[in-house]
């Protein structure tokens, strides 16, 4: 009889055992899935108010062609004027108070917005470009129907060079308006349809380094930073992130946790870098997004990304100034590439920079 209570004693206190064991790790789980509490546990990338660019929390991306105007896509460019130049100039510096834009290369586009900002003395500052064109052709680009021959990628290696050159001769020609000099943009990820070794990359930045006085970038998606950037980041001054929540399926209320997450990810890779989003921002009309894209949701997007950049001290250019309708496929209205700006293709605000 004794040992049967003492048989079923045991057994309830090995039942009420396995089930606290359980419920403590059902718990543990439900907390671990907690967004807040992963961001709590996650490398958080603030920085310090003196890891901003020159100063600057909130930036613009900046690019002024308007209808009928485009780069060289083959058979020439047609440029913004001088009067579209300072027009565009005067309502983001003045009317909207953005002091630094990113500009992408150093043609004659970008050369032109350098000298109007001088001669006009507009409160601005630049992060100049030098755009990489093509030194390999990547089968893992999804729209790169035809191979490019080596004729062509030699060609875009004596470009790349000329580019290079043309950025180091503007930054010091503009030291008072140029604060950084970005060498590529999305150069290195796997779908790119202009695609350059890491070493050519690694390369160009030292010889810009070596020849400037400005601190020296690339900007890359955040998951390539996240996966393959060590090498690279060791090299530079800081490290460009780009950060885009709706092209990665996200609506709105997805979009800062994704963002932060993003940034989380490349902090716990390459904790010793200095980090700028160069590109993130949301479409407002696209056929890729359906109901994704939206003013409204870009408004949000807009000012819950700057208030959290903001606290922790990450400079962020949005994407970006103006539409542009030349970007994307030419027969598509409707397609995303043509529709993030802050501005439409006739400069008018949209709600995001409107009653500001």
């Amino acid at each position: 009889m004794k040992q049967t209570v003492l048989s079923k004693s045991f057994s309830a206190l090995a039942v009420a055992l396995v089930l606290a064991v359980a419920s403590f790790l059902i718990q543990s789980a439900c907390r671990a899935a907690d967004p807040k509490d992963a961001e709590e546990t996650s490398p958080q990338p603030q920085q310090k108010a003196g890891d901003l660019l020159c100063g600057f929390s909130r930036a613009i991306a900046y690019s002024g062609f308007r209808h009928g105007q485009h780069p060289d896509q083959g058979d020439g460019a047609v440029f913004p004027s001088d009067e579209n130049i300072l027009e565009d100039l005067t309502i983001l510096a003045r009317q909207m108070n953005f002091g630094l834009i990113r500009l992408y290369d150093s043609s004659k586009n970008s050369q032109d917005v350098l000298r109007i900002i001088r001669s006009n003395k507009i409160p601005m500052k630049v992060m100049l470009g030098a755009w990489l064109a093509a030194e390999l052709y990547n089968t893992n680009c999804p729209w790169l129907k035809d191979k490019l021959s080596p004729k062509v990628l030699d060609a875009n290696r004596i470009n790349n060079q000329q580019q290079i050159e043309a950025a180091i001769r503007l930054a010091n020609e503009y030291p008072d308006v140029v604060v950084a000099v970005n060498v590529g943009n999305e150069a290195l990820v796997k779908w790119t349809d202009h695609l350059v070794p890491v070493d050519s990359v690694i390369s160009k930045v030292r010889k810009v380094k070596q020849t400037i006085k400005q601190p020296v970038t690339v900007a890359e998606n955040y998951d390539w930073w996240v996966h393959d950037g060590t090498a690279l980041a060791k090299e530079l001054d800081f490290i460009s992130i780009h950060t885009y929540p709706v092209w990665e399926g996200k609506d709105i209320g997805e979009g800062l946790p994704f963002t932060i997450a993003n940034l989380q990810a490349v902090r716990k890779a390459l904790p010793q870098s200095r980090i700028v989003v160069t590109e993130a921002g949301w479409a407002t009309v696209a056929r890729e997004f359906g109901a994704r894209a939206s003013e409204e949701k870009q408004q949000r997007y807009y000012t819950e990304l700057y208030q959290w950049t903001a606290r922790m001290n990450i400079t962020t250019f949005f994407f970006e100034a103006f539409d542009e309708d030349w970007k994307g496929n030419a027969n598509d209205p409707m397609g995303a590439e043509k529709h993030w700006g802050l501005f439409t293709i006739d400069r008018k605000p949209k709600p995001a920079m409107q009653k500001r």
